[in-house]
Formats: C-alpha cells, sequence, structure tokens
C-alpha cells in the first residue's frame, strides 16, 4: 500500500532535484528519502527515478505520476482543511509565486487585506521574475503574463486586456528627445530586466497581424523587473512593461507613454494552477477579489488621454 509520507517525499525530491535536500527539509535522514522512494517504485513496479553519483531526475514514468501524486497529497490537505473548521470560513496555507515588480507594488496590498480578512489563511508568497513551474515547485498557484502555451495548466483570467506600453520620465524626455518612431529606440538608453534567466531584450510589437521585433541595448540591467521602471522613473531610460506595472506612475506624472499610436505586446495576466480540484474556496475568493483590482486599473488603459487617438483612430 502506498503511504502518503513516502509520496510527499517522493514530491520534495523531485521538485529539489536532491534527496538530500528533500530530508533536510523535512529533518530525516538521505537514506529515509531513498527508501521511501524506494517503496513507492516497488508499490507502482515502476522506476520513478534515474539516479548517478552526480545527478537525480526523474524518468519519463516518474515525470507521468508526478502529477497525481501533488494532486493526492492536495486532496488530502482540501480535507483536513475542511474538517478543522466552519464549512464557510477560509482557511489552510496557500503558496503563491508572482512576478516582483506587480507582486511587490500593485497585488501587495490586496493579499495583505485578504489575510487581514481570514486570520485561518496563513501565506507563502514567493517573488521572483522566475517562471515558476507549478508542478514541481512547492506552490499551490502562479501569477503570470503571457499568453499560455501550457493546455496542462488550468488559468482563471485576472486581467485578459493587459498589454505592453512604452514610458519615459519627462526629465529623461527633455534630455534625450522623444522617440518619433519605432526604430528610434535603437538610438535610445533602454533598461532592461531578465525573464526566468535571459535577457528581455527583443521587443515585440504587433503590427497590422505581424509580429515586429526590435533587440534593443542597454547599460542598465537587472533580473528584478522592479528595478526597470524604478530606473525609468529615476530618468534613467525608457522602459516596455505591462501597463498595470507602470500605471499608478504614469497617472502621478512621473513616467509618459510614449508612442501610443502603436500597440504594446499584450501582456494578459493569468492565475494558474496543475489541477482544477487546487482551486480552493480561498484561492477562488482571492482570485476574485485580485481581479476586481486589477479590472479598474486596466479599464485606464482605454480611457487615459495618451491612448485616445489611437483608441478613436481604431474605432
Amino acid at each position: 500500500m502506498i503511504r502518503l509520507e513516502d509520496v510527499t517525499l517522493f514530491v520534495r525530491a523531485a521538485a529539489l532535484g536532491s534527496f538530500s535536500s528533500a530530508a533536510r527539509e523535512a529533518a530525516i535522514l538521505p537514506g529515509q528519502v531513498s527508501a521511501a522512494v524506494n517503496r513507492l517504485e516497488r508499490d507502482l513496479n515502476k522506476r520513478l527515478f534515474a539516479r548517478s553519483t552526480r545527478s537525480l531526475r526523474l524518468t519519463a514514468e516518474g515525470e507521468a505520476w508526478l502529477p497525481y501524486a501533488q494532486e493526492m497529497l492536495s486532496i488530502v490537505q482540501a480535507g483536513a482543511e475542511r474538517l478543522q473548521g466552519n464549512d464557510d470560513e477560509l482557511q489552510g496555507e496557500l503558496k503563491i509565486a508572482v512576478p516582483s515588480d506587480i507582486g511587490r507594488n500593485i497585488l501587495l496590498p490586496v493579499i495583505t487585506d485578504f489575510c487581514a480578512s481570514h486570520p485561518k489563511i496563513s501565506l507563502r508568497l514567493y517573488l521572483s521574475d522566475q517562471v515558476s513551474d507549478v508542478f514541481r515547485d512547492p506552490v499551490d498557484i502562479a501569477i503570470r503574463y503571457g499568453v499560455l502555451e501550457n493546455s496542462s495548466y488550468v488559468a482563471l483570467p485576472l486581467a485578459e486586456d493587459n498589454r505592453r506600453v512604452l514610458a519615459a520620465s519627462p526629465d529623461y524626455l527633455a534630455k534625450y528627445g522623444r522617440p518619433q518612431q519605432l526604430e528610434d529606440l535603437l538610438h535610445h538608453h533602454c533598461l532592461l530586466y531578465m525573464l526566468n534567466g535571459h535577457a528581455y531584450d527583443k521587443w515585440s510589437f504587433p503590427d497590422n497581424g505581424v509580429r515586429r521585433q526590435l533587440m534593443v541595448n542597454s547599460r542598465l540591467m537587472s533580473d528584478d523587473a522592479d528595478l526597470a521602471r524604478r530606473w525609468a522613473v529615476a530618468g534613467m531610460g525608457i522602459v516596455y512593461k505591462s501597463w498595470i506595472d507602470v500605471s499608478a506612475d504614469v497617472l502621478a506624472g512621473q513616467l509618459e507613454i510614449l508612442l501610443p499610436e502603436q500597440p504594446g505586446e499584450p501582456a494578459p495576466l493569468n492565475l494558474i494552477c496543475p489541477h482544477r480540484r487546487q482551486f480552493s474556496p480561498a484561492i477562488r475568493e482571492l482570485h476574485s477579489q485580485l481581479r476586481a483590482h486589477l479590472t479598474g486599473i486596466t479599464a485606464l488603459l482605454r480611457s487615459h488621454p495618451a491612448f485616445l487617438p489611437a483608441v478613436n483612430s481604431q474605432s
């Protein structure tokens, strides 16, 4: 019979890529993790890990079984949470991965208020521009920009109409001038950040059904997209970011929209999860509050004066 604790150790060893790391996390010996995996492999009659002295990786069978193991643990956790309190009281632990800029500056107040309103909710919040693998990483849900390409994810939209915009500070524009066309960006200071370990230096723009791409350069780059926005506010260059990220700075006059007639790359925001059963009442309520907050921000994308000429010309 499969033991739940063995499944837990298998999932953590797969996420961490190491029996030793999983053992340290669980405060047990590495040999106990190895023994747990051996029992699972015997019960399933399949080899789950390919082991060597230097590496540990899932086999094809291990990859196939991992989401079922994760779902098994989530169902047990959900059942335990259901028995611990009133049916109408939100509770349990939420582990959420969020991009750095929107997480820190836009969503954190909403998430904090949500936790304050539901004292039986505990939170583990991970802010990073590294794309979380919700099948492997120790998170329940992730909030992500971009069009989802993996149909195995279950997604709830948060801001489907959001897109990227070009912006710079009044001080920068006074010093270096305002670009009049996309090609002018090649002669400006463009502020870059890294996405999942790679520099986001290929700026894409939709143009009459064709994807137009510019390779831009900068002397300033960070692995935290929040810094690119802060550099833009400080007058260090032009940033190409989600409207949600820069909207407060635009409304405060700290940044100005550039080339508003040029549509930016779509940047829909979604809340994703590996399996529909993991959309607990707490996650659904949090999604509802986040979506309501973001809807007000994205509505400004079409009503802001900088975009009105472009909007009117397209209507």
